[in-house]
């Protein structure tokens, strides 16, 4: 919780740059993007969704991170969102969360 709260201090979304939020359990790993002036979700995906759902085996590795950090950048550029401030939620820089970041910018956004 000390982490989490240092991390998300200095962090906050706007309609220029909303904050793309990561949560990951033990078998999947979410994404979104929100608007915390007021407080709504503008864009989200999960392993969960339908569109990569089908084609995943396990969900819960980096290489489904990737297929959703592939996703969720696919839905913020078709909603006109380039920039983003990455929220990682108080996990490490390291694994899934290294894995949805880095396809998210090789597909488009901006951190």
């Amino acid at each position: 919780m000390k982490r989490k709260k240092r991390v998300r201090g200095d962090l906050k979304g706007t309609l220029e740059r909303p904050r793309l939020n990561v949560f990951r359990s033990l078998k999947h790993i979410y994404a979104q993007a929100i608007v915390d002036t007021n407080r709504k979700t503008l864009v989200s995906a999960s392993t969960l969704s339908p569109e990569l759902k089908e084609g995943l085996g396990y969900s819960g590795n980096a290489e489904a991170a990737k297929k959703v950090g592939e996703l969720i950048a696919k839905k913020c550029l078709e909603k006109g969102i380039q920039k983003v401030v990455f929220d990682r939620n108080g996990y490490l820089y390291h694994g899934r969360v290294k894995a949805l970041a880095e396809a998210a910018r090789t597909n488009g956004l901006i951190f």
